[in-house]
């Protein structure tokens, strides 16, 4: 797999490969931005199963965040990764910035005005935290973060507020947005691990690590010099992807493809 991928490569993208420095005998699977569909996530992870087979080395999956929103299945979605996890020796749920938006809510109501638009409606249906109407007022928002915090599975708040913001292993960097390309990988901001777009996939700048990161959609997973895009927007596309990673290879799960 790893020879057909390097002949579509283009140069630039192929010497991501050679720097991921992954340990000997380890294999990477990492998904990309789920956003509310449990169809695809219980279908990816047969694929999961499916292809972890006879394997005999070690094994890591890391999740790149966004779990909620926009799909109808949130809260299945926390039900799974929860309850029915794959057998792995390492599992990484990072944060995305849409776990960050309902816990900003669940801490101050008026944070739900821009939660709601852009796919936290969803998220309240799913948990059942919904008040009959659109909220039209600080009240209305003050009684659906009450219907939340009482419908959401102490489980669930418990496991989105222990998902960290990054995962380094070997010379690959996870994280759901991307990077600040202006500071240092120690001095980066939450803001920008959680929400930074073109100001980091734009930028031609080769870092320490390479960036392996979620929330900016692309057709196809995208593979440069610098870094490695995994949301292929699932909750419009139907393709769900997991990039598996192993020494200087990258190949793809995918559902609905």
């Amino acid at each position: 797999m790893l020879s057909i991928l390097r002949r579509l490569l283009p140069n630039s993208a192929r010497s991501a490969l050679s720097r991921l420095n992954l340990p000997p005998d380890h294999r990477v699977y990492c998904v990309g931005d789920i956003h509310g569909r449990c169809d695809l996530l219980v279908e990816l992870h047969r694929q999961i199963e499916q292809d972890l087979r006879g394997y005999r080395g070690n094994t890591s999956l890391i999740y790149l965040g966004d779990y909620l929103d926009r799909g109808s299945s949130s809260a299945e979605v926390i039900d799974t990764l929860l309850n029915q996890p794959l057998a792995m020796d390492e599992v990484i749920h990072l944060r995305g910035n849409h776990e960050q938006a309902m816990l900003d809510f669940l801490q101050n109501a008026e944070q739900g005005r821009n939660w709601l638009g852009y796919g936290g409606l969803e998220t309240l249906l799913s948990y059942r935290a919904t008040i009959g109407r659109m909220p039209s007022s600080s009240d209305d928002l003050e009684a659906l973060r009450e219907r939340l915090s009482e419908s959401l599975p102490p489980s669930h708040l418990a496991f989105l507020q222990q998902t960290p913001l990054f995962h380094s292993l070997g010379d690959c960097l996870f994280v759901h947005a991307g990077i600040n390309p202006n500071l240092p990988l120690t001095e980066q901001r939450a803001e920008d691990l959680l929400w930074i777009k073109e100001g980091f996939t734009l930028s031609e700048q080769r870092w320490e690590k390479v960036i392996i990161h979620g929330h900016t959609i692309s057709e196809k997973p995208e593979v440069c010099h610098n870094r490695i895009g995994l949301d292929t927007g699932a909750f419009l596309s139907g393709i769900l992807t997991c990039g598996v990673f192993e020494k200087e290879s990258l190949r793809f799960l995918q559902t609905g493809v």
